[in-house]
């Protein structure tokens, strides 16, 4: 097996039949019952998870040839609608460890605290409201950046 690199974290592997894969971020496991390949080289095993893309848009767009998909490892995503698990496994996978939200909490709580990190990180919210009757516990949050204000100014 032969592992091409794609994009910065995603990886093609080269094989009977081609497929997209990660590096697995938590190597032994899987999420939602993925094919696993481990290769070695130079002595060091290393496990990746096949990314299927009739299971992931993002996966989809990555095969069809998409340019850049703009997640470096180290990066920092929001994705918002992770049904079963499969394209935000893998987006976790590329950029490294990432901190989820607390879904035990109550949502008000969780909104709140969101709405301060994003502010942290230069988010001006404009609107919140909640996605009530159509999606329970869950709200939309619209903002603009507010770049760092320039010396003098």
């Amino acid at each position: 097996m032969i592992i091409f690199k794609r994009h910065a974290g995603v990886f093609i592997a080269r094989g009977k039949e081609d497929a997209l894969v990660t590096k697995n971020l938590v190597p032994g496991s899987e999420v939602y019952g993925e094919k696993r390949i481990s290769v070695e080289t130079d002595g060091e095993k290393v496990e990746y998870r096949v990314w299927n893309p009739f299971r992931s848009k993002l996966a989809a767009a990555i095969m069809g040839g998409v340019d850049a998909i703009h997640m470096p490892p180290g990066s920092r995503v929001l994705y918002l609608g992770a049904a079963s698990g499969t394209t935000v496994s893998h987006v976790s996978d590329v950029v490294g460890p990432a901190s989820c939200i607390d879904s035990t909490a109550q949502p008000e709580a969780v909104f709140a605290a969101e709405v301060k990190k994003l502010q942290a990180d230069k988010l001006k919210p404009q609107e919140q409201l909640t996605l009530e009757p159509y999606e329970r516990d869950h709200a939309v949050v619209v903002g603009v950046f507010r770049p760092p204000a320039k010396a003098g100014k």
